[in-house]
Order: C-alpha cells, then structure tokens, then sequence
C-alpha cells in the first residue's frame, strides 16, 4: 500500500516528489514548445506515472489516486511546474474520475477509472456549442430517450484534443420546454468510435489542432452511461469545474514567460534601454504581486477553507499579466519574431510568437475574463445584474 503523503511533512513531500520527477520525466519532454501535447506524444511520461501510482493526485487512494489534501496537491502542482513537465491529457484525471467518484454509480467506477488510470480510455469535454460558449445553459445538443438508450443530435465545439481521446463527457438537453434553462440538462458517457460521430479538428494560428468540433449524428448511447440524475446535469457540471479555479489562476506561465523575456533581452541588449528596463520593472513585481496574491487562496486550500467567488479575480490577473510579457517579448524580439521559430537566447532557444498566440487562448477558456468580471461584480461587490 502507497504510504499516506499527506502524514508527510510538506518540504519533505516536495522533495521527494521533486526528486523523483527529476529523475523520471523525460528531458525531450521538458519545457515543450507545445501547450497541448497530444497523448501519443507524452504517453510514456503518462505511464511513467501510472506505475509509480502519481498520475491521479486528488483521487482518493482506494480509487488508485494519491489521495492528497489540497495543500499537497498545491506542492505536486508547484513542482510540475518548475520541472517543466509536459501537460498530459488530463480530463480522464482531473474531470472525468472525480465526475464519477462523487456522482457514478458503483459499476461505473468499476469498468471506467480502470481505463483511464491504463491510458485505454483517453477523455475529452463536450461542453461549448457554437451558440452555447459562456452562456452553457443555452446549449442545444439533444438527447431523446428511446428505451434503454439516448438519441444524441447535436454539435459540440472547441472540443480539446477530441482529435486524440476516445471518448466524451458531453452535456445535452434532455428537456427542451424546462422553464429553467438550466432545468432539463444531463451529462452523459459516449464513446467517440460510435456509430454517427464526427470529430472535425479546428487549426488555430500556430498550425497546431488542439481543439475540434464534435457532431452527433442519431447517436445511440446506453442508459448505463447516464451519470448522475437524468435533467439534473447542471449540478454535475458545475462541480466538475470547480476545482479548476485556483489553477486557472497559478502563476506557472507568467513565471516561464518572464523568464524567456529576461534571457531574450540579455542576449538582444534591451535592458541598456532604460524604458524597457522600466517595463521589466514593472512587469517582475507584478508576478511577485501574483505570486503573494496566490498564496493566500493557497493557504485557504491548506487550512481546509473554500474558496470565494473573489478567486476569480486571480484568474484575470494571471491571464493578463502572461499576454503583457509575452508581448513585450514581441517588442524585444522585433521583426524576427515573425519569422523565426527559435530566437537563440544562450543555450535556450525561445520561441517567442508561439508563446504570444499562446497567452491569448487563457483569456478565453475555463471562463472567459469577461464572466469572471461579472462574477465578480455579482457576487462580490454586490452591484445589480
């Protein structure tokens, strides 16, 4: 039986995560040019982890998992960052098993957390629509009860890595005259190799698919598949996403972007210019700010306390500080940042207009800034809808 980390002195704990990850995570996958690697590109690290028993952090031990507290998950989390570890597709670990942990029935939890701690099932979310982004509740994929099965109709879009997974959670509507939109609405298991499914990828601005549309064509999933109460998705949903809000805002890619931006101006000279160094200036403190600013949930999360809606503003902050440095990197690299992949820095190759493209797509996704100010303006100030 894996010993109890969290009875483990938290420095103790880093260290001998860190140590191991070191050792273990391959070095062609440290530090990738790509966000979103697809999981043949990184499944040896994915199984790496599996064996050792560290690819599940916050699932409870019984499930296979770590079994970390929140203080915990925040040192593994911490350290994977600085390694420069590569992401792996993580919504079979971090949705999907938690999803049926606290909401599947006994036999799901049997035939499915198997299959993603094996790598057999890798998952993708079926959430946005194509009129249905920030405004989820509007969604309008269908699912007709037929027997023992549900009819699927409908689109899904910005569907991430739906190119490389094999199957879906997916929201649909299973009652269109709710007078609640968000009444009526149930979350669902689907096989992407069933008949009636077409996965289209969506190229973006660096020549990478990481996101696609999903269409369901008369798709026939089994009742079993239903997780949760059928109309009663919503609640599934929600909670789904609500761990992912201290991440969101994690200072990781500003601390990688500020970094690439130093040694990128070292090698070009800029900080002889006094303005630039001025926005350098300013640009470092405010991540010193960030990382203050994301202590303090963190230490909420360590104490056992629940996050606020304030948390919200961690995000936006995060976000906008990363899409300011990485367009200082523009301004420092000049014109060869358009042509050029690897802006040679000394013994690192920076490439900085994929890092710039990059830092628009966190603005956007797991929220958008504009609903987290609303958020923000709601339930924290309090001011009228």
């Amino acid at each position: 039986m894996a010993p109890d980390w969290n009875e483990v002195p938290d420095e103790e704990f880093r260290s001998v995560f860190r140590t191991w990850v070191d050792q273990n995570c391959p070095a062609h996958l440290r530090y990738m040019r790509k966000q979103r690697p697809l999981f043949n590109e990184v499944a040896e690290w994915y199984h790496a982890l599996a064996a050792k028993g560290w690819l599940a952090p916050t699932w409870p031990r019984q499930y296979g998992g770590m079994g970390l507290s929140a203080a915990k998950h925040m040192i593994y989390v911490e350290e994977w960052g600085r390694l420069g570890c590569p992401r792996i597709p993580d919504h079979g670990i971090g949705l999907v098993g938690p999803l049926l942990i606290q909401y599947g029935t006994e036999e799901q939890k049997a035939h499915y957390l198997p299959c993603i701690l094996s790598g057999e099932h890798v998952w993708c979310q079926g959430y946005s629509e194509p009129n249905a982004g920030s405004d989820l509740a509007s969604l309008r994929t269908s699912a007709e009860l037929d027997g023992d099965v549900f009819v699927v109709n409908g689109q899904k879009i910005w569907t991430t890595l739906a190119h490389c997974a094999n199957w879906i959670f997916v929201l649909v509507r299973t009652e269109r005259d709710a007078k609640v939109r968000q009444k009526g609405i149930t979350v669902l298991l689907l096989d992407l190799t069933s008949p009636g499914v077409r996965v289209r990828p969506i190229e973006n601005l660096r020549g990478e698919t990481d996101f696609c549309e999903v269409f369901f064509d008369n798709v026939r999933v089994p009742l079993k598949n239903l997780v949760g109460k059928i109309h009663e998705g919503w609640t599934v949903a929600k909670s789904v996403l609500g761990h992912e809000r201290i991440f969101l805002g994690a200072p990781t890619r500003p601390e990688y972007a500020l970094e690439r931006l130093r040694r990128l101006a070292e090698a070009r000279g800029a900080f002889e210019d006094p303005a630039f160094l001025s926005r350098f200036a300013r640009l470092r403190l405010d991540l010193y700010d960030l990382g203050s600013a994301f202590e303090r949930y963190a230490k909420v999360l360590r104490a056992g306390g629940e996050l606020g809606a304030d948390v919200s503003a961690l995000k936006i902050f995060t976000t906008e500080l990363y899409q300011r440095i990485t367009e200082e990197m523009l301004t420092v690299a000049g014109e060869e940042a358009r042509f050029a992949d690897d802006l040679g820095a000394g013994d690192v190759d920076i490439d900085a207009m994929n890092l710039f493209l990059d830092s628009r797509a966190p603005a956007i996704f797991g929220g958008s800034n504009e609903i987290q100010r609303n958020i923000l303006a709601k339930a924290v100030l309090q001011l009228p809808g």
